[in-house]
């Protein structure tokens, strides 16, 4: 009589020990996240191959390619086929460069035509003190070039690698099957982000993120800026310094290797030194390092003709590029893994390395 009670006492209790099941929302790209990795699945090298007199090779086979992952050769597949791009346009929206927006507003009609083309899909994302997303990813090119009109400047903070981080997410979302491509159009400081830039560039690696910058002159954007009514600067122009560290515009083959510039080689030791946390490194450029670790390219601009043609030859860069990917047969080292891609007697660019944290 008593075991139908007792039976049924013993089923309330486990019924209610047992924690309801809770459906989890959706992952916000725009909000920072808080990731650990270990290991290194799928490592992919978009690789540029030049003659000698600098202009791009077409036509390579895949036997002609080999990679070496820290000296070691690695078993690669390399498609010479184009390979569709998922892009993330992030764009400096603040008080600051104001003066320059209207420049910018007028490059979306070139996105698509040059960058993505008719495979591709764009999102556009624009920050000051908030990461706004203008537009999701999309192979609308009106709706693109829409977002792009649509900027407005905001407040004087500049979350610069906390956009970066954001556009990473987002393209941690698309096939791995496509080329994920940051292209950054702001100035090259950063103010008032959380993230860090020896995690944001973590990241950048992981997700085989390729970063491109064109760089808002500092200087230009110094001059063309409405004065902080904080602390007014009634000087001249003529009085205004040239700033340090502003970069020129890529013109040859010979600073794209970085020969006599400090090219990739001579990053590597900087980048290992940054994943130590040496938090002095790459403070008032976080641009250069986000650049040079993922294998892209550097421009700058003045005037609207200048960004365009920065817009154009990074579409030709990226149309002429291989898509090199493997799976590592050392991930037992740990640390900073350096990459080297020969082809023959041809010059190559492609992403100096990655780092590759001990699993646990």
């Amino acid at each position: 009589m008593f075991r139908p009670i007792l039976l049924t006492f013993l089923c309330g209790v486990a019924i209610a020990q047992t924690p309801p099941q809770q459906q989890q929302a959706p992952p916000d790209p725009t909000q920072p996240s808080t990731i650990f990795r270990g290991g290194v699945e799928v490592v992919q090298a978009p690789v540029l191959v030049f003659d000698r007199d600098g202009n791009y090779v077409d036509g390579l086979q895949p036997h002609q390619f080999h990679l070496f992952d820290n000296g070691k050769e690695q078993n690669i597949n390399v498609d010479v086929a184009y390979q569709p791009i998922s892009l993330v346009i992030c764009l400096q929206a603040n008080a600051h460069v104001e003066g320059i927006l209207p420049q910018v507003k007028k490059i979306g009609g070139l996105i698509a035509p040059l960058l993505i083309g008719e495979q591709g899909e764009a999102a556009v994302i624009a920050f000051d003190s908030r990461i706004r997303t203008m537009q999701d990813f999309t192979s609308d090119s009106e709706k693109i070039t829409k977002a792009v009109k649509d900027l407005t400047a905001g407040s004087n903070a500049n979350r610069m690698i906390d956009a970066v981080s954001a556009a990473t997410r987002m393209l941690r979302t698309r096939p791995s099957n496509r080329r994920r491509i940051i292209l950054y159009i702001g100035e090259t400081r950063d103010i008032s982000s959380e993230t860090g830039l020896r995690e944001a560039l973590m990241d950048l690696q992981y997700s085989n993120v390729m970063f491109y910058p064109v760089d808002m002159s500092r200087l230009f954007s110094t001059l063309s800026a409405k004065p902080d009514p904080g602390r007014q600067d009634l000087r001249p122009p003529a009085m205004h310094p040239m700033p340090s560290g502003v970069p020129a515009t890529p013109t040859s083959v010979a600073q794209t290797y970085g020969i006599g510039g400090g090219g990739r080689a001579e990053f590597i030791p900087l980048m290992v030194e940054m994943f130590k946390d040496v938090k002095a490194i790459f403070k008032d450029n976080p641009v250069e390092a986000f650049t040079k670790g993922t294998g892209g390219t550097e421009y700058t601009f003045y005037k609207q003709k200048g960004l365009e043609e920065a817009i154009q030859r990074i579409g030709a860069e990226l149309h002429s590029q291989y898509f090199v990917s493997y799976t590592p047969n050392n991930k037992d080292e740990g640390g900073f893994h350096t990459l080297e891609v020969t082809v023959g007697a041809y010059k190559t660019q492609t992403r100096p390395g990655y780092w590759l944290g001990t699993k646990q």
